[in-house]
């Protein structure tokens, strides 16, 4: 009797409990929700933000750098200021494997958010390497060689003809036999292109043969229009057959690419039977005399159609052309007036 008694004045505690109980389950969770948002919103809004930087700063991030280790570098670099935040955004958005490495130029206020795009997107500063067209292989390599940005030794010299000149863009960390690499295939692409859309009956029967034929006509002109021209010519001399007489293959033969010759070519030079004299063999020299351009390269594998045997400067930085020996003759020798007169208004 005494137990059922006691039932009723314990039941309002118990029912007590119980609305305790349901009001803690109810508040802790939303407490933890305001919580966990308010984190998110802050951390948001960090990441978001303008940054620390007052001005632009230069960043290079090394291959191989992990999430942490970038994250080290930007914050030392004080690009960042709130690097678990920086973590944390950039696994949030799928980029924490995607970051590049390369040379950045972060500019002023760039927020977190911005960094981690321009880093998955690899938007680094790009440098460039410029070779010209008609340079040796030997030249190339002294150019790469002396580039300040490239890094580690020069690979062993390619063949003479094999390297593309054109401009080579780079991030910072490139070596130098990666670009070389670069020239040399680019070089076999564009011969894979142009060889099988060359012109029908063409004396260079191999696309080794057009890059000898077309070294020499780049090293015979400077002017692009003038490159067909002097393709033409060439072609028409290969021909008949005609020895292609080009002072450029005697230098080449002299120098073997080291350089210019640095002085007019001697009679005993011109009557020496080498390899590369095409005064003195018939044909082709055994290998190009120079790296040409495409321009060139194009003139040869699609060289317009001419009578011209005979090409002599014209004292305009150009050539005069003649499909005979008497006109040939008659443009030697308006271009040795002009040359006198040069020589007197000199004295």
């Amino acid at each position: 009797m005494a137990d059922a008694a006691d039932k009723p004045e314990n039941a309002p505690k118990s029912g007590r409990l119980i609305r305790v109980l349901l009001v803690i389950s109810l508040i802790v969770p939303t407490l933890a929700l305001l919580t966990g948002g308010g984190i998110y919103l802050y951390g948001k809004s960090r990441y978001e933000a303008a940054g620390p930087l007052d001005d632009k700063q230069i960043v290079w991030l090394k291959k191989g750098l992990g999430l942490n280790a970038i994250t080290a570098e930007l914050s030392k670099a004080g690009v960042i200021d709130a690097p678990l935040i920086f973590r944390i955004g950039a696994r949030l958005s799928g980029a924490a494997n995607s970051l590049k490495a390369g040379e950045y130029e972060f500019p002023a206020h760039i927020s977190m958010a911005e960094i981690v795009r321009m880093l998955r997107d690899g938007k680094s500063i790009l440098h460039q390497i410029t070779v010209p067209e008609g340079l040796t292989t030997q030249q190339i390599m002294a150019v790469v060689k002396a580039d300040p940005v490239l890094t580690g030794d020069l690979p062993l010299l390619p063949a003479e003809g094999v390297l593309l000149p054109e401009t080579y863009k780079f991030t910072r960390g490139t070596t130098r036999t990666e670009i070389v690499t670069r020239m040399q295939r680019a070089q076999t692409e564009l011969m894979t292109r142009l060889w099988p859309n060359r012109a029908g009956d063409l004396p260079v029967k191999t696309p080794q043969e057009a890059l000898i034929l077309a070294s020499i006509v780049e090293k015979e002109t400077g002017l692009a229009a003038e490159r067909p021209k002097v393709a033409a010519v060439f072609t028409n001399r290969l021909r008949m057959p005609m020895r292609l007489q080009s002072d450029p293959t005697i230098v080449y033969g002299i120098t073997m690419g080291a350089g210019p010759l640095g002085r007019p070519i001697r009679r005993s030079e011109i009557d020496a039977k080498t390899a590369y004299n095409t005064y003195q063999i018939d044909g082709l020299p055994p290998t190009p005399i120079c790296n040409p351009g495409r321009a060139s390269i194009e003139a040869v594998l699609n060289p317009p159609v001419s009578k011209d045997l005979f090409f002599v400067a014209d004292g305009t930085g150009g050539h005069a052309f003649a499909p005979s020996l008497a006109g040939h003759q008659r443009n030697v020798e308006q271009w040795r007036k002009i040359d006198r007169a040069r020589e007197n208004a000199a004295q």
